[in-house]
């Protein structure tokens, strides 16, 4: 089982229309809503791809009872920890002429100490079944800084490894935690190394803790770099559409291909496909099938120069 964290959930709301005029009214064409935040994002590809997943985090209010129906809805199994807070809710604006989306993302509730106190109870146990977790997204208020350094922790305590996709101080605080891998995207990985290059900014990560670091370039692919070599890959050809949830994709088909002890040439080709079929479908957490099999017979992963450094 492959346990997916996230605390600062939020019910997902996406408009779809033609073409975004700013500062003017737009109709919207279709509307969704959905429960979201990354690592949901990431449980609801795993499910998608034969994964029995399991999703915990922080949840409270009446958007937190939608997003809870709207899980069991998707057969998604849940071991939420309940709040007195409401659960956020962000607002995805697709722009059908432009083929891309625009986002606007609420900060999420407070969380008092009592609340991390239980949500850690509760993680704790989750870890005796499980074959990997996933931690994803941002904080809430009132989190500990270090709340990933924690989680990470006990993952690798319980002899779980643990998955990092977070972005700023988040990031920078859980690398103390060891995780097994961390996933940032190019910006992301700029802001917390200063580094320029994405290979030195890595190995920067890796220094700190990380013992293996995958880097969304956007429409140029991916970037691996562990300690058993580095590679890149990248999709055949660009891919149109709503590249929100593109990374969480990519996260699940690195779980999921670590569980299933895939080398890392296979995992990456498999995240690449696998995050590019998501940019095809129009909401976060979805993937076009027919999209991710041509593609997984088209990408390959190449080695990167230069020797990994030793963590």
């Amino acid at each position: 089982m492959i346990v997916t964290v996230t605390l600062n959930l939020a019910l997902d709301v996406t408009y779809e229309v033609g073409e975004v005029t700013w500062h003017a009214a737009n109709r919207v064409s279709a509307v969704a809503h959905r429960a979201g935040g990354k690592g949901v994002n990431v449980a609801r590809v795993l499910h998608a791809i034969g994964h029995d997943v399991l999703v915990t985090g922080l949840v409270g209010g009446s958007t937190g009872e939608a997003v809870r129906s709207d899980l069991a809805a998707a057969g998604l199994a849940d071991a939420l920890v309940p709040i007195a807070g409401e659960t956020r809710r962000t607002l995805a604006v697709v722009d059908g002429a432009q083929g891309d989306a625009t986002g606007f993302w609420e900060a999420g509730p407070t969380v008092t100490a009592t609340e991390w106190a239980r949500l850690l109870e509760a993680y704790r146990g989750l870890l005796d079944d499980a074959d990997a977790v996933v931690l994803s997204g941002s904080l809430p208020p009132g989190a500990p800084a270090d709340a990933y350094a924690v989680l990470c922790g006990l993952a690798a305590e319980a002899g779980v490894p643990a998955f990092l996709d977070a972005d700023g101080e988040a990031l920078r605080l859980g690398l103390a935690g060891r995780p097994a891998l961390v996933k940032p995207n190019r910006d992301e990985l700029a802001r917390v190394t200063h580094h320029a290059d994405p290979v030195e900014a890595a190995e920067a990560l890796r220094a700190e803790g990380a013992e293996a670091v995958v880097v969304s370039l956007g429409a140029e692919g991916l970037l691996a770099v562990t300690a058993e070599g580095r590679w890149r890959a990248a999709p055949p050809s660009r891919v149109a559409g709503n590249p929100t949830g593109a990374g969480d994709a990519a996260v699940a088909a690195l779980a999921a291909a670590l569980v299933a002890g895939h080398g890392w040439p296979d995992r990456l080709e498999q995240a690449v496909a696998l995050s590019a079929a998501a940019v095809g479908a129009p909401l976060a957490g979805s993937f076009d099938e027919p999209a991710y099999r041509r593609h997984l017979g088209a990408v390959r992963a190449e080695p990167v120069s230069g020797s990994p450094s030793p963590t």
